[in-house]
This record gives structure tokens, C-alpha cells and sequence, in this order.
């Protein structure tokens, strides 16, 4: 569970562990496990939407990127938006970028014209570590 929390990447065995864990839990039968990780793109996805991605794991995802160049409050604000979310849901699709509350403060296009592909990319990266290893 913390690998997925601290945006680790996710090995075969933590899922088989996670799984084994909902099971002792009384989550249901294992039909039930399998059925709600297929329909939220597998059982890491799953659990890191319950449990969300900690701030500094969050905040962590986006420091390289934050690091070569100087941004405006405004474009910091937006990363900070981008890190709430993430924080609260675990994960975030890129479309998300084009929605309220992002599209409040500005088109992502405008606010990073040249650094769009960057964050997508810092997006998938976010999700494919609560994906394990062999499927990311």
C-alpha cells in the first residue's frame, strides 16, 4: 500500500499482495477483486483512487520538471492544482487539464506553451507506477 501512496513503481508481487489483502479483508470473493480491478484498469489504479498518492510523492513527480526553468506564480499555481488532484485522487487523466478547475486559471496551451507533452507525460508516468511493472 505505501508504494502505491509514494508513487513507487508496483511489482507483480505487490499486486498479488494487495489482492491477498482485500481478500483477508472480507472484501468479497476474489470474482468480486478481479471484476473491480478490470473495470478501473487493474487493481493498482484501483486502490490508488481510494487511497490517493501522498503530497511529497505528488510534489516529487513534478520537481525535475520544476527544476530547469523559471516559472510565474501563475504557471505554479497550476502545478499546484495539478498536485491537489493527485494528492486527493491518486491519479488524473490528462484530459482532466482541459476542465474546471484548470481551465479557471487559464488554457494549459497558454500557460505552457512549450511544456504541454512534459506534464501529460509526467501524468502517465504518475499512473503506470500503480500499474506493475510487466504492464507499464
Amino acid at each position: 500500500m505505501q508504494r502505491l501512496r509514494r508513487n513507487r513503481q508496483l511489482t507483480p508481487g505487490d499486486l498479488s499482495a494487495l489482492e491477498q489483502m482485500l481478500l483477508d479483508s472480507g472484501a468479497g470473493p476474489r470474482t468480486d477483486v478481479e471484476r473491480v480491478a478490470a473495470q478501473n484498469g487493474g487493481l493498482g489504479l484501483f486502490i490508488r483512487s481510494l487511497v490517493g498518492l501522498d503530497r511529497v510523492a505528488a510534489t516529487e513527480a513534478f520537481e525535475a520538471f520544476l527544476d530547469h526553468t523559471r516559472f510565474s506564480v501563475e504557471q505554479i499555481r497550476f502545478i499546484q492544482l495539478i498536485i491537489d488532484e493527485l494528492t486527493a485522487n491518486g491519479l488524473m487523466e490528462p484530459s482532466r487539464l482541459y476542465e474546471s478547475p484548470y481551465i479557471d486559471h487559464g488554457h494549459l496551451d497558454m500557460i505552457f506553451p512549450h511544456d504541454v507533452g512534459v506534464i501529460v507525460g509526467i501524468l502517465g508516468a504518475v499512473k503506470a507506477h500503480a500499474l506493475s511493472a510487466e504492464v507499464a
